[in-house]
């Protein structure tokens, strides 16, 4: 680690930190360019860079900026989201298993969509704003449960609510599809199943406000979130405010993972894996923010790309599920062994 001065403003610079977080933002912008080339009329990495920038011709260009690239920037913005999401509240918990589609807030902004699509049978629009508002009732609801006077919320306090409110309302998801006509049944499973197929700008430009907004936010509060994985008692002795901090976290984090159901639907496993390869890569003790969101975009486009290049199309959740189920396998196995994952 080296420390940068210029004046009174002091820069930490971590050489391994920064060249793993390159990497991961070449890996994943790579992915990107070959998602938008992938397709029934294949376009070549160049000229897919080409039109980005308005330099290719005019069929081309309209390929990839009116029907391509809206879906890889989709994917992008909702890895990065996830990625941070899981890194905030694995470390609030201080539990690698605190991740939010663990937890219960993608499945209750899954629960929103569904009642909307389901029920009263909103368009895109209140699909979106269903998913939001879902997953912020969830938080609320477990953050009120959790929350205990003079102690405030505790990690594994809120990590067991929170996976008691994901059962309760898996219940209610499969209740409403099996309650539904089998059009609207076939919709809402293919919602919750995560996709980027379809994705235009109407969804990739919301979540880029969002993230925005969430992002900045979130990465502010990363040192005393750092502090706070020491422990409540030496964080306040470092003048943190621990609920305060905790429960602005609680929002932001809340926030990123329901822009990013809300875009792609619930997404399985990359919140819950990518704070923790992000950690093994740089090998920083903490919450390794930045590392996480890229790690999160990492995963999530090469595994479009991956869905796109199948014998048979399907969603990209379908394949996170497969890697991140093993990677899980993997995790459990490994915290049994070592008793810290």
């Amino acid at each position: 680690m080296r420390v940068m001065r210029a004046g009174a403003v002091s820069l930490r610079w971590e050489p391994r930190t920064a060249a793993v977080c390159g990497t991961l933002a070449l890996v994943a912008a790579g992915a990107a360019v070959l998602v938008v080339g992938s397709g029934e009329f294949p376009i070549s990495p160049p000229d897919v860079v080409r039109a980005v920038v308005g330099q290719g011709d005019r069929a081309t260009e309209f390929i990839v900026t009116t029907l391509r690239l809206p879906r890889a920037l989709t994917g992008l913005l909702a890895g990065l989201a996830l990625g941070l999401s899981g890194a905030i509240f694995q470390s609030v918990s201080r539990n690698p298993l605190g991740s939010p589609d663990l937890i219960g807030f993608t499945t209750g902004s899954a629960t929103g969509a569904l009642l909307q699509i389901l029920v009263f049978g909103g368009g895109a629009v209140a699909i979106t704003v269903s998913s939001v508002a879902g997953a912020v009732l969830t938080a609320l609801a477990v953050y009120a449960v959790a929350y205990r006077r003079g102690s405030g919320v505790q990690g594994v306090r809120l990590v067991l609510i929170g996976v008691a409110a994901a059962a309760m309302l898996e219940a209610l998801n499969s209740y409403l599809i099996t309650r539904a006509e089998l059009r609207e049944a076939y919709e809402a499973a293919f919602w919750l199943t995560g996709s980027l197929n379809g994705r235009d700008w109407s969804q990739a430009v919301p979540l880029a406000i969002a993230l925005a907004v969430l992002v900045p936010a979130a990465l502010a509060l990363a040192r005393p979130l750092g502090m706070g994985e020491l422990g409540d008692d030496a964080a306040r002795a470092l003048g943190v405010p621990v609920q305060r901090t905790r429960a602005l976290l609680t929002v932001a984090g809340v926030g990123l993972v329901a822009a990013a159901t809300a875009a792609a639907g619930p997404v399985p496993f990359v919140a819950l894996a990518a704070p923790q390869l992000a950690r093994r890569l740089t090998r920083r003790p903490g919450a390794q923010l930045l590392p996480a969101a890229l790690t999160g975009a990492a995963l999530l486009v090469p595994a479009d790309l991956i869905s796109l290049h199948l014998p048979v199309a399907m969603p990209v959740g379908v394949v996170t599920g497969v890697l991140g189920g093993v990677y899980l396998a993997w995790l459990l196995s490994t915290t049994g062994r070592k008793g810290t994952a």
